[in-house]
């Protein structure tokens, strides 16, 4: 049997990375949705095992973004019929949206870089992110946040100001502030991207930054192919509910 998961990129900056090789390699055939193109988004997911929601420049209720509020239903939808849900950084955003939670500025400010993995107890024994150890690095790049979880919903892990790295939304379904799939390729494209709207103070940091993170590639493919790979078996053992 095939397991197939459909994958929603918002823009070309953003795309599936290492997380797509590394859940391919595990023998899940990955169907990448490019919003921006037009495509429709589903109603729900007829032929696919799962839902991979990617991050994203625009804020998680951005009105401007005519495809977030299909996304933000076929996660419900997805997380309701308890198929396999994760949403990276605007994708985590959107589920805590979609489910009646609230998403705005982090107060402490925008943040960049690479930060600590930070799991609560219960992240700890979480059968996905178990497979991660603490303190692993994980790169960051994001000015909102969940500020309330949804109903039900349990943190996972925490960054070092408090806000949520990583919550539980469902049997099935998970969402994390960080990117796994990004790697110092994809990071540098961002920092790219931002270049010309930050002040040049700012962007002296840049190229510091940007070396931090392909300083830190192996350390970073280490962490998180485990949590891919989790990712798939999760699917796998979820086909045949």
């Amino acid at each position: 049997m095939k397991h197939r998961l459909l994958v929603i990129q918002h823009q070309e900056m953003c795309p599936p990375a290492w997380f797509g090789a590394w859940v391919n390699g595990a023998g899940i055939e990955t169907d990448v949705l490019d919003a921006s193109s037009g495509r429709a988004i589903p109603a729900a997911l007829p032929d696919h095992h799962g839902l991979v929601v990617l991050g994203g420049s625009m804020d998680a209720d951005d009105e401007g973004t005519p495809w977030l509020p299909a996304t933000r239903a076929l996660i419900a939808t997805t997380i309701a019929g308890r198929l396999p849900f994760l949403g990276i950084c605007l994708g985590h955003q959107l589920a805590a949206l979609a489910l009646g939670g609230t998403v705005g500025r982090n107060p402490h400010g925008r943040y960049r870089g690479l930060s600590p993995f930070n799991p609560t107890a219960e992240g700890r024994e979480d059968p996905l992110l178990r497979a991660v150890l603490p303190g692993a690095p994980a790169i960051q790049s994001n000015q909102d946040v969940v500020l309330d979880l949804p109903p039900g919903s349990r943190v996972l892990a925490t960054f070092a100001d408090g806000t949520v790295q990583a919550a539980r939304f469902g049997e099935r379904a998970w969402g994390v502030q960080f990117h796994p799939e990004a790697n110092a390729d994809v990071f540098a494209g961002w920092l790219d991207h931002e270049a010309p709207k930050v002040t040049p103070e700012v962007r002296a940091g840049f190229g510091e930054l940007g070396d931090r993170v392909r300083a830190a590639e192996s350390q970073l493919r280490r962490s998180w192919q485990p949590l891919a790979q989790r990712f798939a078996q999760v699917v796998r053992g979820s086909a045949g509910d």
